[in-house]
């Protein structure tokens, strides 16, 4: 039975658990920097008071999510993992791209026109 960092280097064709750990230590790095830095910037820009239900959400995934994006690149740089973190950024955008794109309506014999 194979552990978790090798099924992990398996499944993000990594070349070795050095890279792995390397890759998961980014991870933490900048989940903990976003947390770190989400007091101070949401002060800095007055939206301490504004995130309350759907909206908030909506704020805080606006102003967060591309933070979180730009430090994991920053942070793959530094450790020497970046080639990793932009193919992974590459593929978030192209999932998060479906998502808002319309599905092409076929007629009832099944061939789209």
């Amino acid at each position: 039975m194979k552990k978790i960092g090798e099924k992990l280097q398996e499944r993000w064709k990594l070349k070795s658990l050095t890279q792995v750990f390397l890759v998961l230590l980014v991870f933490a790095l900048t989940g903990s920097s976003v947390l770190f830095l989400k007091k101070p910037l949401f002060a800095l820009l007055n939206l301490d008071n504004k995130l309350d239900g759907f909206l908030g959400t909506l704020i805080y995934l606006a102003v967060m999510l591309p933070l979180y994006q730009i430090l994991l690149l920053c942070y793959g740089f530094v450790f020497g993992q970046f080639s990793f973190f932009w193919e992974f950024e590459k593929k978030s955008m192209r999932r998060v791209a479906g998502l808002f794109k319309r599905k092409k309506k076929s007629d009832s014999t099944g061939v789209s026109g």
